[in-house]
């Protein structure tokens, strides 16, 4: 009783008082107990408590929770446990449930892929339709990066709207740039200095192999392999530096502009793009030996997304989605811009149409990036990188310290802007995704009145629907990361505009 007191303190005093006060008539009890009722048990006594012990009451059946399976069109519930099928008696039919859990499995769910899905490449929100684990309908969802850039563009000078197109494919800036300015030097008629033509020309590759380092490499991540991912941002760090060192910012350049590009290249810039150049085939060679003959590389993507040629023409595909089907359809060479038209370079096609033969072809392309960018290199003229029309681009500042109109025309030029001759132009270029558009109307003023833009990824999203019906959820994240997509693009339903309308 000691130890007790020591134990428990006061509450043991409560127990002992519960206890019977003498040995002898606890003896008489038991004895008197023992002859009405048979054989003695021992009662264990409840210490620091009087309440009586407490079992949990089970659930009833009815409030726990029952998957009734139902047909694949959610018409009307099926009958899982046999109880209403004719002939038999419910005696004889139901089941228990430990023996009808296959016929409970639900079977066609309709699930989300993203927007927080690390395979969704930023925003995209697809609503898949699942028969199992078998793809039975797609719905993509676009516009959650949607930020109203066709009328913001608006309301802006031309100078002014150029950032914008920065911000739409932020894997592929300059490119974004060069298609606005192609449009805009066309209704204002202008032809630009042949440097800068090579400087486009230059920096648009060095742009695509940018983005291709971005796709393939996040797609291998994407399907397990994660090395090739780090070793392409290595080289894309080197890339960047590029950018700033000729831009000033290594991700919203704005530095292809109408007229030309902002300024010319600095010093000893094309020197470390030439020793740059002559390492990273060797770096390309490495990442096809990681991936090209991986086993599990090419189990993951070979007879998956499988686009036929006329498919791929029917789904307004362009680009590797275009050329990865068998069609040699690039815009460098059909309908040549700035410089392509001196370089010589190949076209790389596929044959299967699936997404192995998408990776192939952008593995190509770094290689014929890699020729361009040698040739520009090489054939690098002199002369300016801008027209010297001060209406359109700005006078250098030598001028404007010495020349007052010069001062007053960069005034204007920053302040007020240019105005563009009233007419539409639409002007397209290859993109590293694809085929990039932009359709440009103008009134006369300082401003577009009109501004709608073709995005590449556009198109290959409304074909995934197509595309992946058929394939496992798991081929989903293989098919989407062939897409090459970036939300920054995307954007609802375009409405119309054209030169009729300014008439109302």
């Amino acid at each position: 009783m000691a130890s007790l007191y020591r134990m428990a303190g006061c509450g043991a005093r409560r127990l002992h008082s519960l206890r019977a006060p003498s040995r002898s008539s606890a003896a008489a009890a038991a004895a008197a107990a023992s002859a009405a009722t048979g054989p003695s048990t021992t009662i264990p006594i409840r210490a620091f408590s009087r309440t009586a012990a407490r079992k949990a009451n089970e659930i009833p059946p009815i409030q726990g929770t029952t998957l009734v399976p139902v047909d694949s069109d959610f018409s009307h519930p099926t009958d899982p446990y046999g109880v209403n099928r004719p002939g038999t008696g419910p005696e004889t039919t139901q089941k228990s449930r430990d023996e009808s859990i296959e016929d409970r499995k639900i079977r066609h769910y309709t699930v989300n892929f993203g927007p927080q899905h690390p395979a969704a490449h930023g925003v995209l929100r697809l609503i898949l339709e699942l028969e199992g684990e078998e793809i039975v309908r797609a719905d993509p969802h676009v516009g959650l990066l949607h930020r109203g850039t066709e009328k913001l563009i608006e309301y802006k000078t031309y100078l002014q709207a150029l950032p914008y197109f920065d911000r739409l494919d932020y894997v592929s800036m300059m490119t974004n740039e060069q298609c606005f300015s192609l449009a805009v030097e066309k209704l204002l008629n202008v032809e630009i200095p042949e440097r800068a033509k090579f400087i486009r020309t230059l920096f648009g590759e060095i742009t695509r192999i940018l983005n291709h380092l971005m796709s393939v490499l996040s797609h291998a991540m994407d399907v397990g392999a994660l090395t090739p991912f780090l070793w392409g941002f290595e080289e894309r760090e080197k890339l960047m530096e590029f950018y700033e060192r000729v831009s000033g910012a290594r991700l919203h350049a704005a530095y292809v502009r109408p007229g030309g590009v902002h300024q010319d290249i600095p010093i000893g810039l094309l020197d470390d793009i030439y020793q740059w150049a002559t390492q990273f085939g060797d770096r390309i060679d490495e990442t096809e030996e990681m991936l090209t003959d991986n086993r599990i590389w090419i189990q993951r993507l070979k007879g998956v997304g499988v686009v036929t040629a006329a498919e791929a023409i029917n789904l307004s595909f362009t680009g590797p989605m275009l050329r990865g089907s068998g069609v040699p359809w690039d815009i460098r060479k059909s309908q040549p811009y700035d410089a392509y038209d001196q370089v010589e370079f190949d076209v790389p096609v596929g044959v299967n149409g699936d997404c192995y033969d998408r990776y192939l072809c952008r593995m190509e392309e770094f290689r014929q990036s890699l020729r361009i960018i040698h040739q520009c290199l090489n054939k690098m003229p002199a002369g300016p990188v801008r027209v010297e029309d001060y209406k359109v681009s700005p006078p250098p500042r030598t001028a404007m310290k010495e020349n007052m109109e010069a001062l007053i025309h960069h005034f204007l030029l920053y302040t007020k802007g240019y105005a563009v001759p009233p007419g539409e132009t639409y002007s397209a270029i290859e993109a590293p995704k694809g085929e990039m558009g932009v359709y440009l109307v103008s009134d006369g003023s300082e401003r577009p009145y009109r501004c709608s833009i073709r995005a590449p990824g556009f198109a290959h999203l409304a074909g995934f629907d197509q595309v992946a019906r058929g394939h496992m959820l798991a081929d989903a994240v293989a098919v989407i990361g062939t897409m090459d997509l970036v939300f920054g693009k995307q954007k609802p339903r375009p409405k119309k505009a054209s030169l009729a309308s300014l008439k109302d």
